[in-house]
């Protein structure tokens, strides 16, 4: 049940963020007073990401109810958000801390990432 829960709500969160980042990039990122403007080039980067974040956020929802792409689905989950949360951890020791949202998502970022590393220490390994 656990496993069912971590991996839907890290889906839930993955989802909104990549939509969010791919259809809406330039409202998105307003709320954490970055502004992308019709710049073309950070359109393409900030799209890109938020469609990978999107399709990461499918994975994790579909292994919450598809058993054998469980296993996939948290380690893709662990990757991505632990891989966001330490960049972001990078980015503050080099650059500054940024706006409180940005912190709170690496937060939530870090959260979710031991989460899904939890379902993995938890669950059953795939067969080889």
């Amino acid at each position: 049940m656990i496993r069912r829960i971590v991996l839907i709500v890290a889906g839930a969160v993955a989802v909104a963020i990549g939509a969010a980042s791919l259809l809406a990039p330039v409202a998105f990122r307003r709320q954490y007073h970055i502004s992308i403007g019709d710049d073309v080039n950070l359109l393409s980067e900030t799209r890109a990401a938020g469609g990978a974040v999107l399709a990461v956020g499918v994975l994790l929802v579909v292994g919450a109810f598809v058993a054998r792409l469980a296993f996939a689905a948290a380690v893709a989950g662990a990757v991505v958000y632990l891989a966001y949360a330490v960049s972001r951890g990078v980015s503050v020791a080099l650059d500054g801390t940024p706006v409180s949202g940005l912190v709170l998502g690496g937060i939530v970022e870090l959260a979710l990432g031991l989460a899904c590393c939890y379902v993995l220490a938890r669950g059953p390994r795939p067969v080889a």
